[in-house]
């Protein structure tokens, strides 16, 4: 428990970028997998345009510091090559 005033305000501060940081990455998990299912199903069109709508969630919560901006990136190259993959076989 918090002690001194300055401590209560950061306690405040914290919980409220916790839950923003939550909804991003929530945000960002949910467009992968809608990408990772349509790549699954074998549906290449589907497939892009998923990779289409998560690539800018992606970059935001990399932007936003909720996951490191190499990370960001590393999961952007992933689904890329795996939409492009699925395009070269259809």
């Amino acid at each position: 428990m918090a002690n001194h005033k300055s401590a209560e305000k950061r306690n405040r501060q914290s919980q409220i970028r916790r839950l923003r940081n939550r909804i991003n990455k929530t945000k960002m998990k949910n467009a992968i997998r809608k990408v990772n299912e349509a790549v699954e199903a074998g549906s290449a069109e589907e497939a892009k345009v998923a990779l289409q709508a998560a690539i800018p969630v992606i970059a935001k919560t990399a932007s936003k510091g909720t996951i490191h901006r190499r990370n960001g990136s590393r999961k952007i190259s992933r689904l890329s090559k795996r939409v492009n993959k699925l395009e070269a076989t259809a």
